[in-house]
């Protein structure tokens, strides 16, 4: 009898904290490059949250959070993922304020320019969850 502990697959790590943060994410994902690129949205899910977001060593508030302040630092290119990133912070518990001053911040980094950009993107992600809970 094998009594080894089976430990999780980065795959399967990364669904489920893909699910909690961003329900669908990886079928939409699929549904969009899949054809073009078979296995992009599993290798999305395997590597991104699998490999990275649920390494040990940061939780995962802080986490979403330095990757909000990088795609800010980044700049408007970004948005589409800034607010998927927002809305998953949001998720584990960063309040609105945080997301602010941490966009705030990326202004030594990013410039203004990038700044209001991420705040326009943090303010519709905020507007939506309002929309959402009425």
């Amino acid at each position: 009898m094998n009594t080894a502990v089976t430990e999780q697959s980065s795959y399967e790590r990364g669904s489920e904290l893909a699910e909690k943060v961003n329900p669908g994410m990886e079928a939409v994902l699929a549904g969009r490059y899949d054809a073009l690129v078979p296995g992009l949205s599993r290798t999305i899910v395997d590597v991104a949250y699998g490999q990275f977001y649920t390494r040990e060593g940061l939780d995962e508030k802080t986490r979403l959070i330095a990757t909000v302040a990088a795609l800010t630092a980044l700049g408007g290119q970004t948005r589409p993922q800034l607010k998927v990133n927002i809305a998953s912070a949001r998720k584990v518990g960063a309040t609105q304020r945080e997301i602010g001053e941490v966009i705030f911040q990326m202004a030594l980094y990013g410039g203004l320019p990038a700044v209001i950009n991420a705040m326009n993107a943090a303010l519709e992600v905020f507007d939506e969850e309002v929309e959402n809970d009425e």
